[in-house]
């Protein structure tokens, strides 16, 4: 079984996993470029501004323009979950696809697994609602 993100997603939480790492470094300049990320984190440098500026609009981050500029979170990366990250990239349209049909499920009511599907989304929601940025490691 699969459970994968969408690029933009993939981009977007590896972006905050950087910004969540410098953020910790005490460097005193806590400003990340887009081509440092790009660089540290295997992200395409002309994709990356779109997913940042996503980001910046649901309020996880914040942007500075100029040479010194850059990005930082809005707020600390203990406050900050997976979840939301993957929300600001990925919004979700509310269509449920039945696993069955590759539709909705149909109008004589839910096919016959669709309780426990459900259930699993919802456990996995739950699981990414408590994962927070400041508790997750890039690995080296």
């Amino acid at each position: 079984m699969r459970l994968e993100l969408t690029r933009r997603g993939d981009y977007a939480v590896r972006a905050m996993l950087s910004l969540a790492e410098h953020d910790g470094n005490g460097s005193g300049n806590d400003w990340l470029s887009v081509a440092r990320m790009s660089a540290a984190m295997g992200i395409p440098e002309r994709f990356l501004p779109r997913v940042m500026t996503e980001l910046a609009r649901s309020g996880l981050v914040e942007g500075h323009l100029g040479r010194s500029g850059g990005y930082r979170l809005a707020r600390p990366a203990t406050s900050i979950t997976l979840l939301e990250v993957i929300q600001a990239v990925e919004p979700d349209d509310g269509e449920r696809v039945c696993v069955l049909r590759g539709g909705p499920c149909g109008r004589d009511g839910v096919c016959a697994v669709h309780g426990v599907f459900t259930d699993a989304r919802n456990a996995m929601l739950d699981t990414l609602a408590t994962a927070r940025l400041a508790d997750l490691r890039l690995s080296d």
